[in-house]
């Protein structure tokens, strides 16, 4: 990525730690059960801090869904634009477009412990959602399969 999208490894407040796809609950322990390569999370240097490496970090348990903080990624990007710009989208599609790359939270139930019990209803939503991701992790809509019925339409556009 680059500059302009957040996705070369930078914020405004300087460098994203191990920046990726997929978000996680920043201010506590990030759970090696729930995140793709966690041989990498010793690394992070919250991981070392008294506070944010432990399964509470800065928040009480069942804070609720809406205290979190999230990692900075493109969907945090877009859900923080659509509200600064009172955008019409009701509460569980800014949901989703919010939480759509948090796996730990909503396929891997990592931060149960965080959460209220209405936040489950809005959680599902991000599931029902995700369904339709290009991008899904179970490779069912993989696209390289069908590469050659597709060349033919793309070689037309050059």
């Amino acid at each position: 990525g680059t500059g302009e999208d957040g996705q070369d490894g930078y914020s405004p407040n300087g460098k994203q730690w191990a920046l990726g796809g997929d978000t996680f609950v920043v201010g506590c322990e990030i759970p090696d059960d729930a995140v793709v390569f966690p041989e990498f999370n010793e690394l992070n240097p919250d991981m070392h801090d008294p506070t944010n490496s432990t399964k509470y970090g800065i928040y009480d348990a069942h804070c609720g869904l809406d205290t979190l903080k999230f990692a900075w990624g493109h969907d945090e990007y877009m859900y923080r634009m659509l509200v600064a710009n009172n955008a019409s989208i009701p509460q569980a599609g800014l949901d989703m477009i919010r939480y759509h790359s948090a796996y730990p939270l909503h396929d891997e139930h990592a931060y149960k412990h965080l959460l209220l019990e209405e936040d489950e209803e809005r959680i599902n939503w991000v599931r029902l959602f995700n369904k339709f991701d290009l991008y899904t992790k179970d490779g069912s809509n993989d696209l390289r399969e069908s590469i050659e019925d597709v060349l033919p339409y793309y070689r037309g556009l050059l």
